[in-house]
């Protein structure tokens, strides 16, 4: 009797010993499972909608794909725009970092800077921004600290003054038309005020602070000044086409800093191409994935070349012919648009 206690005890306790390792067995399979299918996340902010913004995320989104990154595939992108509302910016980042994305990219300075204060540890990438150092965004571009690295793009700003200079003949006098509280923006201004006053031309500076001040501003810097320039600045940019239509109506050409906003309406620029940043962007974001590289180790990827561009178009309807060497250059290394 005590023998038979003993089998049924010692079978009892086989049988509950078997359905804890098959329900561990199920348990770490799912548990592996979910781990096999867990994808990366990457957050992308940008601070608003215009032409030199989005080609920086058609860059991203583009190189991505190229390394094998297929959106709801092998990879989650959450793009968000906050249309230049600071609220948007602080509520996004704060929602990539609920989300838990394995990287956030900040299209923009004010989107980084907005991502930078809600996460110290998620990766960050800078979508082509400015003056990333002189932003405070990273510690110095070669070794930049933290958790932020990426792309800056530096506006060749002796090169666009050559270049003014070429197209507009005996050029005396310069506006600069900038936002106010854009700080690379601000920088730029400063460089090319600098840069123009050493060659004895005068500069008359006017800022706005919203896109609603560039109808009058625009129309007064016009009546002032032979050309107008145009630092990388998100605001201007957004109403570039405004900006040219206005300087035109007084046969005032608009040198633009970026590619993009010839397309708007600028004359010409040697400026930096946007989407190429984004490309740049683009490959950070897939080293990061792929854990090849470290933000606080990784240099800033600086893209500093110009590609020249003009605009045929808006040339004509201000009878103004650039010169032959500019349009050869043109035609062999940069796009002429007609």
């Amino acid at each position: 009797m005590k023998k038979s206690r003993k089998l049924y005890t010692t079978i009892a306790a086989l049988v509950a010993l078997g359905v804890v390792l098959i329900g561990a067995y199920f348990y770490t399979g799912r548990a592996d499972a979910q781990k096999q299918t867990a994808i990366p996340k990457v957050g992308i902010l940008q601070l608003m909608s215009h032409p030199a913004l989005d080609q920086i995320h058609q860059g991203i989104n583009d190189t991505l794909k190229k390394n094998g990154y297929v959106d709801g595939k092998n990879i989650k992108i959450e793009f968000q725009n906050a249309q230049g509302d600071q609220s948007n910016l602080r509520t996004i980042s704060k929602q990539f970092v609920q989300d838990n994305v394995d990287v956030a990219v900040g299209i923009a300075t004010p989107a980084v800077q907005s991502l930078m204060n809600a996460t110290k540890t998620t990766p960050i990438i800078l979508g082509g921004i400015t003056d990333p150092a002189g932003s405070g965004l990273v510690k110095s571009e070669k070794v930049p600290g933290g958790n932020v690295t990426g792309v800056a793009g530096q506006a060749p700003i002796k090169d666009q003054l050559k270049l003014m200079q070429a197209v507009i003949p005996n050029l005396k006098t310069l506006g600069i038309i900038y936002t106010s509280s854009d700080a690379p923006s601000t920088h730029q201004m400063k460089q090319m005020q600098a840069y123009a006053q050493k060659e004895g031309i005068d500069v008359q500076v006017s800022s706005i602070s919203t896109i609603n001040d560039l109808q009058q501003v625009g129309t007064a810097l016009a009546a002032k000044v032979q050309t107008i320039y145009v630092p990388t600045d998100n605001t201007v940019a957004s109403g570039m086409k405004l900006l040219s239509s206005i300087a035109a109506k007084k046969n005032i050409a608009v040198f633009p800093a970026a590619t993009t906003m010839v397309k708007d309406g600028g004359l010409a620029t040697d400026g930096i191409s946007q989407y190429e940043l984004g490309q740049k962007t683009g490959e950070h974001v897939v080293k990061v994935l792929q854990g090849k590289e470290s933000p606080a180790t990784t240099p800033v990827t600086v893209v500093g070349k110009g590609h020249l561009m003009l605009n045929e178009k808006m040339a004509q309807k201000l009878n103004i012919k650039f010169p032959d060497s500019l349009v050869k250059q043109a035609q062999k290394n940069g796009q002429i648009l007609k």
